[in-house]
């Protein structure tokens, strides 16, 4: 039987061996939320970065450019890091190029992984499944912020081992301390989330609607996983995604 484990923050990721395994890099608020529904928008491709410069050359190469520092778009750039800003039909059929303050870390730190999937509460089914038929051993490496825990991607963390615990065993104690935590919230994600110290970031930036969106469940069927260079969505490129029953 494949293991599940849990990292709290990408600062961990030199403890764990990735070679061979599957790691899931989630940035609930905002990163890993917005990549997914810019897929569910038509996006071709992204491309995460970890610089503001290196984000800012692809706009020669005819891609879209996305930015954020510390919850606000960076000036200069195409987009920014809510999920809104990716719903009016821009980034159909295009690449787009990001760089934001934790979730493009995780995962350009993860490279090292056989497969990187971008998780969210709002494609968690899709990476499940998907998951489920890999049959790897699991890593969830959450962006955390700027090198340390926050909550919502431990949820997030804690979600997705409720779906998979009957088909996955628990690596180390981190995995377990996410899924209680999730079965302590998820009657209402929200409330739970209202003291954390992102919620209240975003809030003071008056980014109110991202939060709520942010914490659906199931929303997409969409699987972002990189390949070579870049992320794809895998449900486009195979028929693979199925919701279960």
């Amino acid at each position: 039987m494949p293991s599940i484990d849990v990292c709290y923050s990408p600062e961990l990721l030199h403890l764990y061996e990735l070679q061979g395994k599957a790691v899931v890099a989630v940035d609930i608020l905002r990163a890993t939320s917005t990549m997914v529904t810019a897929f569910a928008q038509g996006a071709r491709d992204i491309v995460p970065v970890m610089e503001l410069e290196e984000c800012r050359t692809y706009a020669a190469k005819g891609c879209l450019t996305a930015a954020e520092r510390d919850g606000v778009k960076a000036e200069g750039f195409d987009l920014g890091n809510s999920p809104f800003g990716y719903m009016q039909g821009q980034v159909e059929g295009r690449t787009v190029a990001i760089t934001t303050t934790n979730g493009t870390r995780a995962i350009r730190m993860s490279e090292a992984a056989a497969e990187i999937v971008v998780g969210a509460f709002l494609n968690l089914q899709a990476v499940a499944d998907h998951l489920a038929r890999l049959q790897l051993d699991v890593l969830v490496v959450c962006a955390g912020w700027k090198g340390k825990f926050n909550l919502e991607d431990t949820l997030f963390a804690g979600a997705l081992v409720e779906r998979l615990q009957d088909r996955f065993a628990f690596e180390n104690d981190a995995t377990l301390a996410s899924l209680y935590l999730y079965q302590t919230a998820k009657a209402d994600l929200l409330s739970f989330l209202r003291q954390s110290s992102h919620v209240r970031r975003l809030e003071r930036l008056e980014i109110h609607k991202d939060i709520g969106f942010c914490l659906q469940h199931d929303l997409y069927q969409v699987l972002p996983v990189w390949k070579h260079d870049r992320l794809v969505d895998l449900c486009v490129m195979s028929s693979e995604c199925r919701m279960s029953d």
